[in-house]
């Protein structure tokens, strides 16, 4: 299956603004906000900043974030290796961090964030 075409750029789309949308309703943005967060960070090749809705779950000051479809999505290549910065409002609040990649034997894609004190 291929990934990337403009259909799917604006399924995306769609989905995120959605997404972002929900977040800030009066009526959900408290209880998705729970589930949901938008990240932000500059990407390594562009220099550019780029902000995306993504689900999350939080144990303390680590942040888990599952990537699907990881294949079809470019934004988190920018945490191989040794990782880097990443920036996510949690409870109302900018926090930020340092976020790292890790792809499992079964291709899954996990980011592991450790919030900055």
């Amino acid at each position: 299956m291929r990934y990337g075409g403009t259909l799917t750029k604006r399924m995306v789309g769609g989905f995120n603004a959605g997404a972002n949308a929900l977040r800030s309703s009066p009526r959900f943005g408290r209880l998705v906000g729970k589930y949901l967060t938008v990240v932000t960070y500059t990407g390594r090749r562009s220099g550019r900043t780029f902000s995306t809705p993504v689900a999350y779950k939080r144990a303390g000051d680590t942040v888990k974030i599952g990537v699907a479809l990881p294949d079809a999505k470019n934004w988190w290549r920018n945490f191989t290796g040794d990782g880097g910065p990443i920036s996510l409002e949690l409870e109302g609040t900018e926090r930020t961090g340092l976020a790292v990649a890790h792809r499992d034997d079964k291709d899954r894609v996990t980011l592991t964030v450790r919030l900055n004190g």
